[in-house]
C-alpha cells in the first residue's frame, strides 16, 4: 500500500483528489489537510510515502512545510498549484510531477504512475538532490504575500491574491477590486506592489497594478496608445513608462 497525504486549502479540489486516488486499491489515503501547519504536523505523524502538496496554503506555503521537514522526513511529493510558474520549476527541479489547476484524472493518473516509478528507484528517507535544489531557490527568493487582510466595519476577513483584478491608488489608500466587489486598504501601491508576485501582476500605470490572468484583451490604438481591458469590463491605459512591463506576458 502507498500511504498518502492530500494537503489542499480549497475543498473542491481536494475532494476531487481525494475521490481519485480512493478508487485505485493501492492507495491508502492517511490524512486530508488543508493548512501548512497541520501538513506538517501529519507528515510527522503519519509517515507518508507520498503527499499531493499544494503550493500556496494559509499559515504555510507547500515549500516552507518542506523546507522545516529534515531531509529523511520528506516524502516523495506531487506539487499542486494554480501558479504556472511554481509548477514548472517543481517540474524542472524535481523528479517527481506537479499538477497544474484545474486538472483531469487523466493527468493526476499520469502523475501517479510515474510517482510509483521513482519510488521503486530511491530508497526510502532520501531525499531527491533536485528538490533540495528546489528548497534552496525558495529560501533565496524573495517574500510575497498570497492574501491581502480586508477590513470592513465590525468584520475582517483574508483575500487570495488570485481573486484580485485590479488595485488603483487613491491618496493614503488603495483600491482592491475583486469580482463585483471593491475595498479599501490603508496601505501604499508601491508596498502593494512589492509584496506581489511580479509574474502575476503587473503595473500599467503610476497609479494602477493589474492582475495579469483577468486581462480580457490588450489594445493597440491608432495613435499608438496601448489599453488593457480587464474581464470586469474596466479598461486601463498603459503609460508609456510602463509598456515594458507587457513584455512579461508569454
Amino acid at each position: 500500500m502507498i500511504r498518502v497525504i492530500v494537503a489542499e486549502d480549497e475543498p473542491l479540489a481536494r475532494s476531487r483528489i481525494v475521490r481519485m486516488l480512493t478508487a485505485d486499491p493501492e492507495i491508502c489515503i492517511v490524512a486530508e489537510c488543508t493548512s501548512g501547519l497541520s501538513t506538517l504536523e501529519a507528515i510527522r505523524k503519519k509517515k507518508p510515502d507520498l503527499i499531493f502538496l499544494d503550493v500556496q496554503m494559509p499559515e504555510m506555503s507547500g515549500f516552507e512545510v518542506l523546507e522545516a521537514l529534515e531531509d529523511y522526513e520528506i516524502p516523495h511529493v506531487i506539487f499542486v498549484t494554480a501558479f504556472e510558474k511554481y509548477a514548472l520549476r517543481a517540474f524542472e527541479l524535481y523528479a517527481l510531477d506537479y499538477l497544474l489547476k484545474p486538472f483531469n484524472e487523466a493527468r493526476l493518473l499520469k502523475a501517479l504512475t510515474r510517482a510509483r516509478k521513482e519510488m521503486e528507484k530511491t530508497k526510502e528517507g532520501q531525499i531527491h538532490q533536485k528538490l533540495a535544489t528546489l528548497l534552496e531557490e525558495f529560501r533565496a527568493r524573495p517574500k510575497q504575500i498570497n492574501r491581502v487582510l480586508i477590513k470592513e466595519e465590525s468584520r475582517a476577513w483574508f483575500l487570495k491574491v488570485e481573486e484580485i483584478d485590479w488595485i488603483q491608488a487613491e491618496a493614503k489608500y488603495i483600491r482592491i477590486r475583486s469580482g463585483k466587489r471593491a475595498y479599501l486598504v490603508r496601505r501604499s501601491l508601491i508596498q502593494m506592489e512589492a509584496d506581489l508576485d511580479p509574474t502575476l501582476f503587473i503595473r500599467v500605470h503610476r497609479s494602477v497594478i493589474v492582475n495579469l490572468d483577468r486581462i480580457h484583451e490588450i489594445q493597440t490604438l491608432s495613435s499608438g496608445e496601448t489599453k488593457i481591458k480587464m474581464q470586469d469590463g474596466t479598461c486601463w491605459t498603459v503609460s508609456r513608462s510602463y509598456r515594458k512591463n507587457l513584455r512579461t506576458i508569454s
